[in-house]
This record gives C-alpha cells, sequence and structure tokens, in this order.
C-alpha cells in the first residue's frame, strides 16, 4: 500500500472528477482518504482463516408475492401519455444522455 494519501493525490483527483478545491479542502481531503486507506490496510491484515466464506450475510427473505404473469398495460396505452413516442417502433423518446 502507498505511503500516504497526499495533496497531491487529491489535486489530481480532483482535477479528473473536474471539482474545484480549495486549500483547506484539499488538506482534509488528503488527511480523510489517508486515514480511509490506513483503516482499510489494517482490515486486509486481519486473519480470516477461520472464518467461512459468505456471499449473503442476511437470511434469504421471500419475496413479498409470488412471481406471477399478470395482464398489464397495451403499448398503445403506455405510449399514449409519453411526450413524444415512437408509436411505429413501439418506443418511448428521451433526450439524449450520452453523447450528445
Amino acid at each position: 500500500m502507498p505511503a500516504g494519501f497526499t495533496k497531491t493525490d487529491v489535486e489530481r483527483l480532483a482535477n479528473l472528477a473536474r471539482l474545484a478545491l480549495t486549500d483547506q479542502e484539499t488538506t482534509l481531503f488528503a488527511r480523510q482518504l489517508d486515514s480511509i486507506l490506513q483503516y482499510a490496510d489494517q482490515i486486509c491484515r486481519l486473519d480470516t482463516s477461520g472464518v467461512a466464506a459468505t456471499a449473503q450475510v442476511l437470511d434469504r427473505q421471500p419475496a413479498d408475492r409470488p412471481d406471477e404473469v399478470r395482464p398489464s398495460l397495451a403499448e398503445t396505452e403506455a405510449l399514449a401519455n409519453a411526450p413524444d413516442p415512437a408509436v411505429a417502433e413501439g418506443l418511448f423518446k428521451v433526450p439524449r444522455v450520452l453523447g450528445g
């Protein structure tokens, strides 16, 4: 594990995330992130050889209701409420989010 989380590391991450941080915030975040990484390193060093592996920590809860096929809205009814439906394609038109 690296020797510590520095102000330079925080500045680099802030630049990648397009965040404008003050010098005080940079110092604070460097200290906090370094503390988190030290704790994670401490956790990694724990001897878990006697602990059984688990995939789920909670008991499985039954579903609220059985999963069954039921009738739903017809496609035309669902599209009727859309602001700009593509009825022929059976799709909702939405504003472009990626690559626009």
